[in-house]
């Protein structure tokens, strides 16, 4: 199960081989979750159904959160790092991790090229689920499952104990910034992947392109790929996919730096009857505003793979469209076009900054968490703080809980995630944007921390 050590590594980067990285020694992680990714949260998960002592693990915890670990050295099979104990005594800790056949790499690296998606993705640091599941699907177990780490300690333990836990904490969050750590510790530097994607990747081109030079009988085949001296060509969404292996392309024109402007309805002529040309003005600059927004999203990287936005009820918005002006006027008209008071209003545009349309559902809706989502919010109250600091909290309806002796509330929205709210002259308003756990969501507010 160990992998091969590789000595030179230098800094906080790549070794010199490229099959061994080491890290500098990150600053202490108070207030915030050590997996912020969907992938950095499945290596933590491995890591706790592993463990046979939940206090060491939480020992562990707690150590990687003071900033107890030092550089963390990576390399094919092995994570390395010197953790110091509370009376400061320094233990070298490894983990290990088995490492992928050479006919596994085969299989993903064949898989990957067969999607162009897949590629952008790992060069965007990102590793979709669709990418994670598709290679189990190939016979190849990319993210670690019970029992995959396998911990070695100075200290001699015989099992999982606090310096092989923290070091396990202090690598979610190396995994959280660059997924190609967990392809290293599985036997692949980066360099040497995508040097594999691009041979691959010139291969499957001539493969479509057959042995005559032109398209094979499948999809794109016909003359449209063909360029004007007859040969075959690559369809322009693989080519800017694989954009970083491949031959530089030209770069995308510039975007706007500002809206354009909508035409002025400041006419001689009176406006028809019922026709308010103030009204019209400001929601063709409000288009205009959108449509630049919504270009920059789709040129942003990795928007192939964001879901749609649900399209907002009439309620929802009037308030984003108050959010978005500062004319007074206006935002009366709306509160009464929408059957609000104006203080309504302003807890509906103050919620609607934090998070948008989730936001505003956190504030307006009554709801009632199921047993199963009302058991996993009480376990993450119950393990967002260590020992003696969480704050003392009374639970109330619709999934809300507040901070005794303070005006501070903690609400849980349906997408499991946690929002700060605040009492202001008798009136709960959002007080912050929402994290993945209580204690980051209280301490945004300075409250809990």
């Amino acid at each position: 199960m160990t992998g091969t050590d590789s000595g030179g590594a230098g800094g906080a980067g790549r070794g010199t081989d490229g099959n061994e990285r080491t890290f500098a020694a990150l600053p202490p992680a108070q207030g915030r979750a050590f997996a912020q990714t969907w992938w950095g949260r499945a290596w933590l998960k491995a890591l706790e159904d592993t463990a046979l002592d939940l206090g060491q693990l939480k020992k562990g915890r707690k150590q990687a959160r003071d900033g107890a670990v030092g550089a963390v050295s990576v390399r094919p099979g092995r994570i390395t790092a010197v953790v110091r104990a509370r009376d400061g005594t320094a233990h070298r800790s490894d983990v290990l991790l088995q490492q992928l056949s050479t006919e596994e790499w085969d299989r993903f690296l064949d898989m990957v090229v067969e999607r162009a998606g897949h590629i952008a993705a790992l060069l965007d640091r990102d590793m979709p689920p669709h990418l994670v599941e598709e290679a189990a699907s190939a016979g190849v177990e990319l993210l670690p499952g019970i029992g995959d780490l396998e911990p070695e300690c100075a200290c001699d333990a015989w099992d999982l104990c606090l310096h092989t836990a923290a070091l396990c904490y202090q690598v979610a969050r190396l995994l959280d910034e660059d997924p190609f750590v967990l392809l290293l510790m599985r036997g692949r530097g980066e360099r040497q992947l995508l040097d594999e994607l691009q041979v691959r990747s010139a291969r499957a081109a001539r493969t479509r392109r057959g042995p005559a030079g032109g398209e094979d009988a499948g999809e794109g085949s016909g003359s449209g790929d063909e360029a004007a001296d007859g040969s075959a060509g690559i369809r322009a969404d693989e080519a800017f996919a694989a954009r970083d292996i491949l031959p530089p392309l030209p770069p995308p024109p510039p975007v706007p730096q500002e809206p354009g402007l909508p035409p002025s309805l400041d006419t001689e002529a009176a406006p028809p009857p019922g026709i308010d040309a103030d009204a019209l003005e400001f929601l063709a600059a409000d288009a205009a505003g959108r449509a630049l927004r919504l270009l920059v999203d789709a040129l942003s990287a990795g928007h192939e793979r964001q879901p749609l936005d649900r399209e907002l009820t009439p309620g929802q918005d009037a308030v984003r469209l108050a959010a978005s002006c500062g004319d007074p006027l206006i935002a009366v008209r709306l509160a009464e076009g929408t059957g609000r008071q104006r203080a309504e209003l302003d807890l509906a545009v103050e919620a609607w900054r934090h998070g948008g349309a989730a936001a505003l559902a956190v504030l307006e809706e009554e709801w009632q968490p199921e047993p199963e989502a009302l058991a996993r919010a009480k376990a993450d109250l119950a393990g967002a703080w260590e020992d003696g600091e969480r704050p003392q909290v009374r639970a109330g309806v619709a999934g809300r809980w507040t901070v005794v002796g303070a005006d501070v509330q903690l609400r849980y929205g349906r997408d499991g995630r946690w929002w700060p709210y605040r009492k202001v002259r008798g009136r709960w308003g959002a007080a912050g944007p929402s994290a993945a756990d209580p204690a980051s969501a209280l301490a945004g507010v300075g409250a809990g921390a």
